[in-house]
């Protein structure tokens, strides 16, 4: 069973930074998409960015506009999601999720990620 659990979130003011970690427990396939997406209050659940075993990232420009960068540590099974100059417009709750790669770029579309955290809270205040 695949396990996915978020952590990093937190309450930080406008124009600060924080790093977000995704760690992924029980995934066995040797190919995989995974990435971070985000639900604010009263909207719907939106991309982020992705990114694929062989390092491949693909953002949402729109949501981040260069403002986040995306890593990982394969070894240790472990996704970051690095947010800077913050906004109050970025106050959501961000998922980790993780599913197969079917191509070769990895995409936002949420019914291709089979496995989900809880999802973590951010708060960026004014």
């Amino acid at each position: 069973q695949v396990y996915v659990a978020e952590s990093g979130g937190g309450l930080v003011q406008s124009g600060g930074s924080l790093r977000l970690s995704c760690r992924v427990s029980g995934y066995d396939y040797p190919d995989y998409c995974m990435g971070w997406f985000r639900q604010a209050p009263g909207k719907e659940r939106e991309g982020v960015g992705v990114i694929n075993e062989h390092g491949s990232i693909t953002f949402d420009d729109d949501a981040v506009q260069g403002r986040f960068t995306i890593s990982q540590d394969s070894a240790q099974n472990t996704l970051f999601l690095q947010m800077n100059s913050l906004r109050p417009d970025d106050t959501a709750i961000y998922y980790c999720a993780a599913g197969r790669r079917y191509y070769y770029t990895c995409d936002l579309q949420q019914q291709k990620y089979r496995h989900w955290g809880q999802g973590t809270q951010v708060t960026v205040s004014l």
